[in-house]
């Protein structure tokens, strides 16, 4: 797969991004394996931006690993410096399960009950709100009322 062409300003958006992460893919001594190159995809599928870690003191080894990485992951070389690689590939779209039948869950409210007596602080108690009920301004918990709908809206269905 060819790997992603990106201007200079959008590679230099992409390093300062990367500067404050940690590496989460480590190269060990046995290179460039399989399980590497699928743990760089699996990370590159989570995060999108990812610093990998080379443990080699060759540095011709190190630049055809990051341009491998690359072309077969079918990402965009940030920046190689030192014993670190950056790469970046936009994240993939995650589809949301819709469910039809969900109903609103229950909300918790914190209500301040005030005392009778003066210089008595409030108390603070926790009101729990079911899907069908709402809260007052008074900070009582009264069941929704129906959407009203007018007789001539009722006739004509």
């Amino acid at each position: 797969m060819p790997q992603i062409q990106l201007t200079p300003a959008q590679r230099k958006e992409h390093r300062a991004e990367a500067h404050h992460l940690d590496p989460v893919v480590m190269v060990g001594g046995d290179g460039l394996t399989a399980a590497v190159k699928k743990e760089a995809d699996a990370a590159l599928n989570a995060h999108g931006l990812i610093k990998v870690r080379v443990f080699s003191d060759d540095r011709t080894a190190r630049e055809a690993m990051f341009l491998t990485l690359a072309d077969e992951l079918n990402a965009a070389p940030i920046q190689h410096i030192g014993k670190l690689l950056v790469l970046w590939r936009p994240v993939p779209a995650r589809e949301k399960t819709v469910d039809e039948n969900r109903m609103a869950g229950p909300r918790d409210f914190k209500v301040l009950k005030y005392s009778k007596q003066s210089g008595q602080r409030p108390e603070v108690k926790t009101l729990r709100v079911l899907g069908n009920q709402r809260l007052t301004a008074g900070g009582q918990v009264k069941r929704a009322k129906p959407k009203m709908v007018s007789i001539k809206k009722r006739s004509q269905t």
